[in-house]
């Protein structure tokens, strides 16, 4: 049962079956095809048709080209063709040919002419093996066109079992593969035949020039129809070793729009089944030796992305916030860097980057792309060259960006390409000239700007601001100088008695280990006398303090601290005194602990005080 098409098709097939008898009179008759096969593939929502075809000069002279037609409905959606021939009887290794859009003399408008130039004119009775590879979008039509969370997607895909040419076809075949899931509807035809996911048409024989034979087709299609509204790719050029890539996508499920609510519960639960149409994941397969990669987008990173790489290929899996139905877009950012030595060479006095124009996500449609390629400051007779004719991209725009330490702006190249599909993602290049003395100008700049502020601070340190050496403030600067350098050597004879204090606690750790009484009792006294030295050179610097008047502020704590650590001084000579005669009298160890166990205490807490203290007069 064939499906029901919308009114606008049935009226272009229409169109399209009258014009077969009007373009007859179009028809060259010097080239013959002797063979035609046509491979259809629909697995994806970019529709890819190879054509071999064996052409055959049987007129009196050269033929130069070849020429190609197709109905206006379809040249629209057409994104590349690329033309590969070989001439022989038998076929041989394919050339790149040329292809151009071409009027010939009488074509009506319903059509589009394309010509595939030779490389040389094919002569009398000569064979030419010509393969045609065209890319078309948006030729799946979701239909319905909106479906619920549950149904799968079905498209309707149109064509010609016949190979529409302006030439005579001795025999063709047309084979089209589809995805693998159910077919509601196919045209019927005495030679269709349908086994397993392969749709064949013919063969027909001895066919008319503009032969066109109607086929429709309804058929599941469930693969993710990501259709970027806008791309935009930055490539950022250092001389320092890196390539950075900066992409920002904006992506939109293209397929039929989703009818109804979305449950995420029924998703969650069974999204294979409750989610069918819908799409999780992105895979960009990066060069070898990307690094630094991110993904974000306007909330921050998105951490639902895996990272795959090795010596051949990086390939980044990345998941969206959310699963993306039909009509739903969303918007993020990726992000890596690239080795300067991979991707930007010199030759004859130039230099120039070499890098794929497209995206590398995998069977992505970009309605729009912008690449900009920015160049380092000081770039200059900047040149282009794209692998697409001159129709397929707009003459490329110098525009200038500033970044850090930059004086007159880095200039950079915007080329844009509508319909970009995986096939364009080709290698092109962008020349420049680019002096290297240019390299030292921001070190340059760093070491004169470094070198002006330690200059600078050198001249304020060394000068004198006040307006008279005898005046109050410069008298008492000096003061509360030489107060600061007493208390700085007080805070060492301090420190120097926690240390001592230490050595006694190490002591005792010693005389537990070891039973060596004698030695602890040496250390005792070796204690004593540095005590006594600390105290001779402690005594000069606290008179020489409190007698000066900015020492108001800090005088307080600095006695403070003189009554706790003498304190805790002689809590830890008892203390150690206990331990000893402990020891010669030969006591157990827990009565020893017992013995001692409060006045452990008592020193910690005196301790912590006077460290806290010697902190809050470093601070001051």
């Amino acid at each position: 049962m064939a499906t029901p098409l919308p009114p606008l098709r049935r009226a272009t097939l229409l169109l399209v079956a009258v014009l077969v008898g009007v373009l007859a009179s179009t028809a060259r008759a010097d080239l013959v095809i002797s063979r035609a096969d046509r491979r259809v593939d629909l697995t994806s929502h970019i529709v890819r048709v190879l054509a071999s075809l064996k052409v055959e000069n049987v007129g009196p002279d050269p033929v130069s080209q070849v020429l190609l037609s197709f109905p206006n409905i379809q040249a629209k959606n057409l994104a590349a063709i690329r033309a590969f021939g070989t001439e022989g009887k038998v076929k041989g290794p394919s050339t790149v040919l040329p292809v151009e859009i071409v009027e010939p003399s009488g074509a009506p408008p319903e059509l589009t002419f394309f010509s595939a130039l030779l490389q040389k004119p094919l002569e009398k009775g000569k064979i030419l093996h010509l393969d045609v590879l065209t890319v078309f979008t948006h030729s799946l039509q979701p239909f319905p066109e909106e479906i619920t969370q549950a149904e799968a997607q079905l498209v309707v895909y149109q064509d010609s079992a016949h190979y529409l040419s302006p030439y005579p076809v001795k025999a063709q075949s047309l084979a089209i593969r589809l995805p693998g899931g159910r077919v509601e509807s196919y045209t019927r035809h005495p030679s269709a035949k349908l086994v397993d996911s392969e749709l064949k048409y013919g063969q027909f024989e001895d066919l008319p020039p503009f032969s066109y034979l109607p086929i429709i087709v309804h058929f599941e299609n469930n693969h993710p129809f990501a259709v970027a509204k806008e791309v935009i790719r930055e490539i950022e050029i250092s001389h320092w070793g890196n390539v950075q890539i900066t992409e920002h996508y904006n992506i939109v499920h293209g397929g039929a729009k989703l009818k109804g609510e979305f449950s995420r519960i029924d998703y969650q639960s069974r999204p294979y089944v409750r989610g069918v149409s819908s799409f999780r994941n992105l895979i960009a397969r990066l060069p070898p030796r990307a690094h630094s990669i991110y993904y974000r987008d306007e909330i921050g990173n998105i951490s639902t992305s895996h990272l795959w790489s090795d010596s051949k290929k990086t390939q980044l899996e990345i998941e969206p916030r959310f699963p993306l139905f039909g009509g739903w877009q969303t918007t993020f950012t990726v992000g890596y860097g690239l080795p300067l030595q991979d991707f930007v060479f010199y030759s004859d006095g130039k230099r120039f980057l070499n890098i794929t124009f497209g995206s590398p996500m995998e069977e992505i449609l970009i309605e729009k792309l912008i690449v900009k390629v920015v160049l380092p400051e000081g770039s200059k007779d900047i040149e282009v060259s794209a692998p697409f004719p001159t129709k397929q991209w707009q003459e490329f725009v110098v525009q200038v960006k500033f970044s850090h330490l930059d004086i007159v702006g880095r200039p950079v190249v915007v080329l844009e390409k509508p319909d970009v599909i995986p096939e364009h993602n080709l290698y092109f290049q962008v020349y420049y000239k680019f002096n290297n003395i240019s390299l030292l100008q921001e070190p340059l700049m760093l070491i004169t700007g470094f070198f002006l502020l330690f200059a600078a601070c050198i001249v304020y340190m060394r000068t004198d601001m006040s307006i008279s050496k005898s005046s109050p403030s410069y008298l008492a600067k000096l003061q509360w100088d030489e107060v600061q350098a007493t208390v700085q050597k007080i805070q060492g004879i301090f420190e120097q008695c926690l240390a001592i204090h230490d050595k006694l606690e190490a002591s005792l750790r010693d005389l537990s280990r070891t039973g060596d009484i004698q030695s602890c009792k040496a250390a005792r006294k070796a204690a004593d006398a540095q005590f006594k030295e600390l105290s001779k050179e402690l005594k000069p610097l606290l008179t020489s303090l409190q007698a000066s008047p900015q020492s108001y502020q800090i005088w307080p704590k600095v006695e403070e601290l003189i009554t706790k650590e003498r304190d805790m001084q002689e809590k830890l000579m008892a203390r150690h005194s206990t331990v000893v005669d402990s020891f010669e009298k030969k006591l157990r160890g827990q009565d020893v602990e017992n013995r001692i166990a409060l006045q452990q205490q008592k020193i910690a807490a005196l301790r912590q005080e006077v460290e806290s203290l010697l902190e809050y007069i470093s601070e001051i």
